[in-house]
């Protein structure tokens, strides 16, 4: 399947069940918001836009911050409905666009920080980059971050236990992780990359950040029925895969498991025309 017929299809997979989604998913750590707020000047006043805000997760830490106006930029219709009738009072500084990122047409040079909160897979990155670029003011920042549910340095049983059900061998597990590992080095390299290429940032940094969360059962089903391969997944297989994973989380871990999480953060400066040369 080529790269842009699959986000396409991803973008339709969240959808399906907007209040699952927001139930279930996780939120993200507190250091998010702390490095918006301390390096990238989120605060009460700043003009903010959001990709792919999906059931509005981050969107309301960003309105809590202060955020205003708050542009969401949001391609699912089913998504962008439930945005407008749950973000309650922060709806008046919320600005929806349905559309993709890459049809949207944002005003230039206006906005203090862009943001996007595990959804910028599934825009194109190449043309995302310019667009986000021309809509910050100079000085303006940019900040993209991803909850990874399974954080490659600190594998898990569970991830072990339920290989399987994924269509993987048990015994590949050391394989696996180490798999892992290298894809996460290698998209840290790209990422930093493409902000160092593009030319128009400075300031780029990168921070792992480090958790845990300790989930019920029907809290592991939950959340894996928020992602993305999942959802994509037919109605019956998936049920049957969801059955699978809420089996395992009962007879072997006793109702509840640990999960390690990693969210890496990205944040980079829209360079600003009255620094110095370098």
């Amino acid at each position: 399947m080529s790269p842009s017929l699959l986000r396409r299809e991803g973008r339709r997979a969240f959808g399906r069940d907007p209040a699952g989604y927001a139930r279930f998913r996780l939120p993200y750590p507190r250091r998010v918001f702390d490095l918006l707020e301390r390096r990238c000047g989120l605060g009460p006043g700043a003009a903010v836009f959001e990709i792919g805000p999906g059931p509005g997760v981050a969107s309301r830490s960003l309105l809590r911050a202060g955020a205003d106006p708050l542009c969401v930029i949001e391609p699912d219709p089913r998504l962008a409905r439930y945005l407008d009738r749950s973000l309650g009072a922060g709806r008046t500084r919320t600005h929806i666009v349905r559309s993709t990122f890459e049809d949207v047409a944002l005003p230039e040079g206006v906005f203090d920080l862009g943001v996007a909160a595990t959804s910028f897979h599934w825009v194109n990155e190449y043309r995302a980059l310019p667009q986000i670029a021309r809509a910050l003011r100079p000085g303006g920042w940019w900040a993209m971050w991803w909850n990874r549910h399974g954080d490659p340095d600190r594998p898990t049983e569970f991830q072990r236990a339920t290989m399987a059900i994924w269509g993987s061998r048990p015994g590949r597990y050391g394989r696996w992780v180490r798999d892992n590992r290298r894809q996460m080095r290698r998209e840290i390299a790209r990422r930093l990359g493409h902000l160092r290429d593009n030319g128009r940032f400075d300031r780029i940094a990168f921070e792992p950040i480090r958790w845990h969360v300790d989930l019920t059962a029907p809290e592991v089903r939950g959340l894996y029925g928020t992602f993305g391969e999942v959802g994509q997944m037919p109605p019956r297989q998936r049920v049957r895969f969801l059955d699978s994973i809420e089996r395992v989380a009962r007879a072997e871990f006793g109702g509840v498991v640990r999960f390690s999480i990693l969210t890496p953060i990205y944040t980079a400066r829209r360079v600003r025309t009255d620094d110095p040369p370098p």
